[in-house]
């Protein structure tokens, strides 16, 4: 089956809001063995709208659509679904008693505008929203599915996961082949380095595909095997990735989309340790991603951001004098912050970063984005420097997944010299 994904809206078209929608619809359709032929954005524009749906759906078996269904004046793709399939809209009871209970929680008065929101194509199934107020719709006609679901991205992909994904699984004719498919998430290296460690791909691959996604935390690599066996598919994966991990393992943290302070935080409650952490350079970037988890009180003590040289003094007793000699940006100082973080909180692990993150306050031997890293626990306090680039934000980032590295890796006894 093949599949076209149309992302209806303005705000993408002129860079105002990123395209994650494409990309999220693109990966669940692919794990399903459809086959997406191409993507493409059109502006809220009704004849731009219409000319697409014909292209797409002359073409293609599936044509998923996003955006536009909100309830304001520019929202106009439920209008041309109508128009385009020449059918009417009609009120539906569950979408409206979903909308009158999204405002009831929130203790909002619902308005005559939401409460047209449940009113639906007669052509279409309505798609529930448990997370909004715009219903999704799935029509088919002539052997053909048409889904048009909201752009709100936490919406689009609950209503993908729970409705769409399970409706084409059945709709999809048995297969004649398999994929199997992996991704190997690594952090604190590049994809060149990557790329020449995994040596011979022809002989590492064996007729499977690796592709190589980088992004400021880290690089991606997806394997990916077709087999008209799924049992010597999933054999063949197997192997390819044990062969990877001999040869890059101690960089891989997830074989799934599983981030790096899931897996650090996942180790600590596993093991019933504890942390605290002190910031000076991320600002408390660290602590953030540490208690996006949920049930991070098991494992998460305190955060302490000591941005002056007096706090660091105050909270964490770093000495005076390691100050004056060395400079906050050094790698005693980051020794002794994590020292001091971990003294004052009673855990198990201590861990503090301080570096310069620009685009000021460099200097001839302390260049914009260095930063010095430290980690403390019941044996051994150590600190390691790092060299990142010049953009501040990305070396916050950057800065914060290299200083939860260094935890896993201590944890799991990986040597971090490289």
């Amino acid at each position: 089956m093949n599949a076209h994904i149309i992302t209806i809206g303005d705000e993408i078209l002129i860079g105002q809001t990123l395209n994650t929608n494409a990309a999220f619809i693109g990966e669940q359709l692919t794990n399903i063995s459809i086959n997406v032929k191409k993507t493409s954005v059109v502006p809220d524009d009704e004849e731009s709208i219409l000319k697409e749906f014909k292209s797409c759906l002359d073409d293609n078996d599936v044509v998923i659509v996003t955006g536009g269904l909100g309830p304001t004046h520019d929202d106009i793709t439920r209008k041309c679904v109508v128009k385009f399939f020449h059918t009417e809209l009609a009120p539906n009871q569950e979408v409206l008693e979903d909308v009158k209970n999204f405002f009831k929680k929130r203790g909002q008065k619902i308005t005559k505008i939401n409460e047209d929101q449940a009113l639906v194509p007669k052509i279409a199934e309505g798609i529930r929203n448990s997370r909004g107020t715009a219903p999704g719709m799935w029509i088919e006609k002539e052997n053909k599915m048409f889904v048009v679901l909201p752009g709100v991205p936490h919406e689009m992909s609950e209503m993908i996961r729970s409705f769409v994904i399970p409706r084409l699984k059945n709709k999809t004719p048995e297969k004649d082949f398999f994929i199997k498919r992996i991704n190997l998430l690594t952090t604190g290296i590049s994809e060149s380095y990557l790329f020449e460690k995994l040596g011979d791909l022809d002989e590492l691959l064996n007729g499977a595909t690796l592709a190589f996604l980088p992004s400021q935390f880290g690089v991606k690599m997806r394997v990916t095997v077709h087999d008209k066996d799924e049992e010597t598919a999933k054999n063949k994966i197997g192997e390819i990735e044990q062969k990877i991990r001999s040869k890059v393992g101690r960089f891989i943290f997830s074989q799934q989309e599983e981030n790096l302070e899931n897996v650090v935080g996942r180790i600590l409650t596993e093991r019933d340790l504890t942390i605290a952490v002190a910031e000076s350079c991320t600002g408390g970037l660290i602590s953030n991603m540490l208690t996006n988890i949920s049930g991070s009180s098991k494992f998460y003590e305190r955060g302490v951001i000591t941005y002056s040289n007096a706090s660091k003094v105050e909270l964490l007793k770093v000495n005076e004098d390691t100050l004056s000699e060395f400079g906050a940006v050094s790698l005693e100082v980051a020794r002794q912050m994590a020292e001091g973080v971990r003294g004052i909180s009673g855990t198990d692990l201590g861990l503090a970063v301080t570096g310069i993150m620009g685009p000021t306050g460099a200097s001839s031997d302390k260049p914009v984005g260095l930063a010095y890293i430290g980690f403390c626990d019941e044996k051994v306090c150590t600190a390691k420097k790092f060299q990142f680039g010049e953009d501040r934000l990305l070396n916050k980032q950057r800065t914060a997944q290299a200083a939860l590295e260094m935890v896993r890796r201590s944890l799991l006894g990986i040597p971090f010299d490289e």
